[in-house]
């Protein structure tokens, strides 16, 4: 405990540290404020008397919901929050990668990045509005008699316009933290509107627990110890690496010797994040859409994640997409190429393309339990409610799937950044054993 208070004056002693803590803190307080902003048009108090009546939409709705902190459901100005930048950031990755001239424009630096990061906003926009459209249409069919008759069609255009301007908001707060304050800006607006709905989960999830006396509260503190467990299971999935050892040649210029250093590769069990079990839920959304099953909820077992089919084809499609992903943003020649290029080698294997063999072997060998491992974490919220009969959806979310990868991944990433700061000046770090390793020091992408 000393430690830890002694930690946390170290870190408010750094002025650049405390600064970038405050101005990070007041960025996420504007956000949080906004998200209460309701829509032009709309009767916050007619919306809240609907939805209790209707049951909160599950699917893709719910999980954006839960991304946007509740803002889908309240019609707030940040109704769609970051989501469009995120789908254009993930659009334009794949592009980087499928079209060879977007990928040289990539290579050629801080320009070229540039570029592709307008072409992204721009696109952004374009996503916006095509989604605004799709969530008055959701709004007018599902909560007509919310909405102000006085607006008219007026409510279309201004609904549209304030929704494009509060993704871009958004998008620009996500921006100034990454620049200006602590942590990767997009990954903390998503994790805050994630944590924005934590207490009202656990509430709702211990009012359901106390109506049924002492048993109740007991099932309750066991799910608290158990969602413990399973946090610190997916810290050990994320920081989880095979290092392969890497020699360099000794290189003689004068009377001074370069190289002859060893180091290691550090291979990610988990090298493609939270993005496979994201591009899961978003298929199978995708297909009960199509056949029509997406409009009987209750019925439906591709949203139904209790059923038994929904588990096994979602933790098939998680496998898949994860050896998917890993192969396009893992390049064992270019590692191979590198290591070759700066003197590098791995003992017992030949540079070159029997080095790249090599790499990715090892790659193979480690994604398959990564994914397996990854694919238990999607299914859990349905297992956690099949476990432990009565308890809520909202509060079984927060037991796997994409809420929370996302939150421990952040939660490591911000920590690291503040544990590089204290270290570099000379105060101890958050650990005394080791460093904290988190998704940035991986080939993975941040989401």
């Amino acid at each position: 405990m000393k430690k830890l208070i002694k930690t946390l004056k170290n870190i408010w002693s750094i002025e650049e540290l405390r600064n970038k803590i405050t101005f990070t803190l007041l960025l996420i307080f504007i956000y949080i404020v906004g998200t209460h902003v309701v829509l032009p048009g709309i009767d916050p108090n007619e919306l809240a008397n609907m939805q209790k009546s209707n049951k909160s939409s599950g699917g893709l709705l719910g999980l954006l919901d839960t991304f946007v902190g509740g803002s889908f459901n309240r019609a707030s100005i940040f109704a769609l929050g970051i989501m469009p930048y995120i789908s254009a950031s993930i659009f334009m990755q794949l592009m980087t990668i499928l079209v060879p001239q977007i990928s040289k424009i990539q290579k050629e630096g801080e320009s070229g990045r540039k570029k592709i990061n307008q072409w992204t906003r721009y696109l952004t926009v374009g996503v916006t509005a095509f989604q605004a459209i799709a969530y008055i249409s959701f709004l007018t069919t599902s909560y007509r008699g919310a909405l102000i008759p006085a607006y008219g069609n007026l409510f279309w255009l201004s609904t549209v316009v304030i929704l494009t301007v509060g993704t871009l908001f958004v998008m620009w707060l996500g921006e100034k933290i990454t620049d200006k304050g602590l942590g990767n800006g997009t990954s903390i607006i998503i994790m805050i509107g994630i944590l924005n709905r934590l207490p009202q989960s656990i509430f709702q999830e211990w009012s359901s627990r106390a109506t049924r006396g002492a048993g109740g509260l007991l099932i309750m503190l066991i799910e608290i110890v158990f969602l413990i467990a399973v946090i610190m299971g997916l810290i050990l999935l994320i920081q989880g690496t095979r290092r392969v050892p890497v020699n360099y040649a000794k290189q003689i210029v004068g009377n001074r010797q370069f190289g002859g250093a060893r180091n290691f590769l550090p291979l990610k069990v988990n090298a493609s994040g939270v993005m496979p079990i994201i591009f899961a839920q978003a298929i199978l959304f995708l297909v009960a859409f199509i056949t029509g099953l997406g409009k009987t909820d209750q019925t439906s077992f591709l949203n139904d994640h209790t059923n038994v089919w929904y588990m096994l084809i979602y933790s098939v499609a998680v496998i898949g997409f994860t050896f998917l992903y890993t192969a396009l943003i893992f390049n064992p020649k270019q590692m191979a190429d590198e290591l070759k290029r700066n003197n590098g080698f791995i003992p017992g294997v030949k540079p070159g393309q029997p080095t790249a063999d090599y790499i990715g072997t090892i790659m193979d060998r480690i994604t398959l339990p990564g994914a397996i491992l990854l694919a238990i974490v999607g299914i859990l919220p349905g297992l956690c409610q099949l476990a432990f009969v009565g308890m809520q959806q909202s509060f079984s979310t927060f037991f796997g799937g994409t809420s929370l990868l996302i939150m421990v991944g952040v939660i490591l990433d911000t920590l690291q950044q503040i544990e590089t700061q204290l270290l570099m000046r000379q105060y101890d770090g958050l650990m005394s054993g080791g460093r904290i390793q988190g998704r940035q020091t991986a080939t993975t992408t941040s989401i």
